[in-house]
């Protein structure tokens, strides 16, 4: 079990070691109990690991660099002498597959797309959910690909960098609420009177 900054208990992920490797954690990344971590893994500062994700490190290495999220379900593996590199800001969406890739610094791979062995998501580049990027592929820096096999469909704006990286914030949010305030609880068995809703977070990073 570990404390929250409430002082509450939580359960702690699944953290397994492998031929002496040990999961890498900074203290200010939230890793959810539900997530997977095994072998050579490396969490950088400041990142969210959501449910169920799993991180084998069992035959490289998995880095996972500053500020980045790697959302529920997502699997992230690599092959024998290779490291799977998620540089800082990396926004990894619901369910998707990284397979002995890279993914650059503030690029987002959206849900349930795969990456595949060698390929590359250049800097502020943006994976369109289920996207297959296959092997060896380059993506180019700012630019938007879709389809399976993955094609580049347009450049990106500002502004869709800035979209991107507003999302990107609130997951680093995220990560502080999550060490403030989640607890494993029981559920309610009715709806309370005045039921408050969570607010939303489109001012984070903004003047």
């Amino acid at each position: 079990m570990r404390t929250s900054a409430s002082g509450k208990k939580f359960p702690q992920p699944a953290v397994y070691a492998l031929d002496g490797l040990i999961p890498v954690i900074d203290p200010s990344s939230f890793v959810h109990p539900s997530a997977v971590l095994i072998g050579d893994v490396i969490i950088g500062p400041d990142c969210y690991i959501g449910p169920g994700a799993c991180l084998r490190g069992d035959f490289g290495r998995l880095s996972i660099g500053k500020g980045s999220n790697i959302q529920d379900n997502c699997v992230i593996h690599t092959d024998p002498g290779w490291d799977t590199l998620i540089e800082e800001n990396g926004h990894i969406g619901h369910s998707a597959v990284l397979h002995c890739c890279f993914v650059r610094r503030n690029a987002l791979v959206g849900i349930g797309a795969v990456v595949m062995d060698r390929a590359e998501v250049g800097e502020a580049a943006i994976v369109g959910a289920k996207s297959f990027v296959k092997a060896d592929f380059k993506v180019p820096p700012r630019s938007l690909v879709m389809g399976s096999p993955a094609r580049v469909v347009r450049e990106l704006s500002d502004a869709d960098i800035q979209r991107k990286t507003q999302g990107t914030l609130e997951y680093q949010h995220l990560t502080l609420r999550c060490h403030a305030s989640m607890e494993a609880v029981e559920a309610l068995k009715a709806l309370e009177a005045d039921r408050p809703r969570l607010p939303p977070f489109q001012h984070i990073g903004k003047d």
